[in-house]
């Protein structure tokens, strides 16, 4: 490991933990050159998931783009970053253990509505009339209706 303050590859590491989520080893390393003290992150290096867009092509999965639709549907809502980062997280999770090496843009949309929905009905709302891409009022008018029932049950 080079030291981000020297350069130079020859240092040693001083405490090894696991990161507060557990799915890294947080190294803090002391640089045998210049004394000066870092800290490394050393994580399971990932399968990239490709996402299948509507018109077909293949871009890989960007968590900070599903972050942007989430953000502006939840946006003037009490909802935490802390509670978005753990959405965001159990999202990027359950299409890791889907296994699949593609999925399809349609999967992750309805996977965000539905935890929406239990998160919060406003965002819920927003995020569909974006995603579902809502041409009038009509459109919410009937959306909020299945939701309405959803709920009775």
């Amino acid at each position: 490991m080079k030291c981000p303050f020297c350069g130079e590859f020859d240092n040693r590491v001083i405490d090894s933990r696991l990161s507060k989520d557990g799915l890294a080893i947080r190294r803090r390393r002391e640089c045998n050159a210049c004394q000066r003290r870092f800290t490394t992150y050393e994580q399971i290096e990932a399968m990239p998931v490709m996402i299948v867009k509507k018109d077909g092509r293949r871009e890989e999965f960007n968590r900070d783009k599903v972050r942007s639709g989430i953000q502006r549907a939840c946006e003037k809502r009490d909802i935490s970053m802390n509670i978005l980062d753990v959405f965001l997280d159990d999202l990027e999770r359950d299409l890791r253990e889907t296994g699949q090496k593609e999925i399809s843009s349609h999967f992750i949309g309805e996977k965000v509505m539905e935890r929406l929905h239990g998160l919060d009905a406003v965002a819920y709302v927003r995020f569909a009339s974006v995603y579902r891409e809502f041409k009038d009022v009509n459109d919410f008018v009937d959306e909020l209706k299945t939701m309405l029932n959803r709920e009775k049950k």
